[in-house]
């Protein structure tokens, strides 16, 4: 079937499509202005999926303490799932909790855990995780599905290409995550699609001890502090 689009509808996309920046601009104005406030925080990803009695969701939670004992806030897609252990665990330390919530059809719905100052929406996937790149120093990624993918491979491409600082990229959960880092190692670097040195962008880590130490040792050794 062919769709017979006429001169108007075509001067009403382009209408639409121009009116859609204000709403942008006003995405970006909002969100640069709260979070430029907020103080240094590490994003945690994962599933939104992930129930409240999986041991994942508790691993995330007590990250979420560990990054708070060392001086963080946290950032989380405002979500359920791992989303709602990141910010439980930071609210239950009285640390700030951070939510870039998204409008959604299904499944996101903001969590209880959120600092109610530190509540944004968004309606644009793009400006937000321009708010996540922007304003984290560090990212610690638990399981999870194609959105949490989309944030990771992002964070390892904008450093890769010097776009933004590095900065500590985590991967929790060696069972889960192993598959990816060989498949990195024997397909991506032994076909020259990416530099050997691109692999260490990437760290691997199982409990909250190991995800703290990883942070700290960045920030020390490369004799850096968080950007703000």
């Amino acid at each position: 079937m062919t769709t017979n689009y006429t001169h108007k509808s075509w001067n009403e996309i382009k209408t639409n499509d121009s009116w859609a920046l204000f709403k942008i601009m006003g995405e970006f104005v909002n969100g640069f202005e709260k979070m430029s406030q907020i103080g240094p925080c590490v994003s945690i990803f994962g599933s939104a999926r992930t129930k409240p009695d999986h041991p994942d969701y508790a691993l995330a939670t007590e990250i979420a303490k560990k990054l708070v004992q060392n001086g963080f806030g946290v950032i989380s897609g405002g979500g359920p799932g791992i989303m709602e252990a990141a910010n439980k665990g930071a609210f239950e330390m009285k640390g700030t909790s951070v939510g870039l919530n998204i409008e959604l059809p299904f499944e996101q719905h903001s969590n209880p855990y959120i600092n109610e100052d530190k509540s944004l929406n968004f309606d644009y996937f793009f400006v937000r995780k321009v708010m996540f790149v922007k304003y984290s120093q560090g990212f610690v990624v638990m399981p999870g599905g194609f959105g949490t993918l989309d944030e990771l491979f992002e964070a390892i491409t904008l450093i890769q290409t010097n776009k933004i600082e590095c900065f500590p990229i985590i991967l929790v959960g060696s069972s889960f995550w192993q598959g990816l880092i060989d498949w990195i190692k024997t397909v991506l670097i032994d076909r020259g699609m990416i530099s050997p040195k691109d692999i260490h962008l990437l760290q691997l880590a199982d409990t909250p001890e190991q995800v703290g130490e990883i942070i700290e040792k960045f920030y020390t050794e490369n004799h850096l502090s968080p950007n703000f």
